[in-house]
Parts: structure tokens; sequence; C-alpha cells
């Protein structure tokens, strides 16, 4: 689920830690995370989606400048990544009256007490997947779509779930105008996966379990990777990233410490 709206993220050093990532794991770098899977969209009045405005010249110059500024310096370096970051109009994926944040590296509320990321960390939690074109992806926790939004440049099909029922059915209607024909949404608890669309080559979670759902690792293809925040929520939580292997035990790994807001639905209760 998204954050809540007083959970700010800060990268600590996050440029130099990251260009000295090597081999598998990258180096542990400091964040405080707001939660990836909040979300807004351009509403009417009505409650309605309406049809996305275009995206002017200056949106996308706004968006070249935040690579540049933020997601480039946070280590991001995956050209697929960075591609997407340039295409996505994160303004459609917020409220109106914030467009004028939209491409500031820090999260937005969306409603429902959730965030959207800040894009820095959406970037890098992509980055981590090391994904590839073939690739399917389950996210747990839509929010706002826009997380799914960057995936679906990226990769042949995204599947995401969604517990809030505004939120998922908001983002399914606003990427189905903006025109991302590779992602299927769903209303429902993420805890469980999406049985019937595994295996995954990777899975991206935007909600912290006290531990990781063994519903997920079962749902990884053998050679997987799966990113997710883990712990309680007034205490330290870190963001994983899990590899399973052919034996199908996982290779684990913190990566950052970070700030989320509980997984709800089938998750243990503490």
């Amino acid at each position: 689920m998204g954050a809540d709206r007083n959970t700010r993220m800060i990268f600590l050093n996050l440029s130099h830690l990251c260009r000295r990532v090597s081999g598998l794991w990258p180096t542990p770098v400091l964040a405080l995370a707001a939660c990836a899977n909040g979300g807004g969209e351009a509403m009417t009045p009505s409650g309605q989606v309406s049809p996305p405005p275009v995206d002017s010249a200056e949106h996308r110059r706004e968006r070249a400048r935040l690579v540049e500024r933020f997601v480039e310096p946070a280590g991001v370096r995956d050209p697929l990544v960075l591609a997407a970051m340039r295409r996505v109009p994160r303004h459609l994926f917020v409220p109106r009256e914030l467009w004028g944040d939209a491409y500031a590296d820090h999260p937005l509320p969306i409603g429902h007490g959730q965030t959207i990321s800040q894009p820095s960390l959406v970037a890098y939690m992509t980055e981590i997947l090391k994904l590839d074109r073939e690739a399917r992806v389950l996210e747990v926790g839509t929010g706002s779509g826009y997380q799914a939004a960057i995936l679906a440049e990226i990769v042949r099909e995204v599947c995401t779930i969604e517990i809030v029922r505004p939120l998922g059915e908001t983002a399914e209607q606003l990427l189905a105008r903006l025109g991302y024909r590779n992602v299927q949404v769903r209303v429902g608890d993420g805890y469980r996966g999406w049985p019937e669309r595994a295996p995954f080559d990777a899975i991206i979670v935007t909600c912290a379990p006290e531990r990781v759902p063994p519903a997920l690792t079962q749902q990884l293809k053998p050679g997987g990777r799966m990113c997710i925040p883990v712990g309680p929520v007034q205490g330290a939580q870190e963001l994983l990233l899990l590899v399973k292997r052919a034996d199908g035990t996982m290779e684990q790994q913190a990566v950052l410490p970070v700030r989320f807001v509980p997984m709800t639905g089938g998750a243990p209760k503490p």
C-alpha cells in the first residue's frame, strides 16, 4: 500500500554509494521510503477519470530534468529504466492541484491515506530487478498505477494487484487511457499473489509485511528477483532483494533501510 502522508523519503548519499554497486547485490544505502503504490489521476467532479490531457513539451522537459537531476545521481544506470522515467507522464498520476510538484523528487499524497513515491526510489527499485523485454512482472500495490506504467514501458506483461478498490479501479482506467495494453489490474489481496498468472520473472512489492509472504516466493521463477520491504510498521524495516535459486531456496540481501506502510489483507498481524 502507499505510504502514510507524514512519511517522507530522503536518500542519503545514494549517488556515490550506488556507484559502488558490484556483482549481484547493490551497496547498502540509507533511505526513508514512501510506498510506490499510492496514486492519483485526472478526475472529473463526479469521480470519473477524464481523458488524459496532452503531454506537453514542458512536461517532457521536466521529466528530462528529473532524470538528470535526481534519478541518474541516485546511481540508476539501466537505459531501459531511464527511458521509462523520461516517457511516463507522472503528473497524470497525481491530483491536478499537485501537478506543479509532479516532477519533484519527493512523495505526493494521492488520497486514501496513500502516496506516490519519489521518482528516484521508483527507478532504483525497478533497476535492481534487472528486467528484460520478455519479463512478466507482478506488482503488489498498484496505487496510482505509476509504477505499473514504468514497468510496462520495459517488460512484456505487468500483473498488478491493489487492495483499495477505488485506487485499483482508477489506476486501471488511467492505464488503459494511456495505452498500456500489457498491464492487467486486479482488485484483491496481494499477500496471496496472483497464482493464475504465475510464475513471474520478477515481483515488486510496495508495502511492508512482517515477513516475506510464502505465496510470493512460490510464484517467483527460478532465477527470478523480488524487491520487497519487510518489517514492523513501528520498527526497523529493510528493503530486501531476493533471488530464487534453481533448488527453490532464496538468496536474500538487505539493500535499504526504509519505512513503508504495512501490508494489509491476509498479511499476519503483529
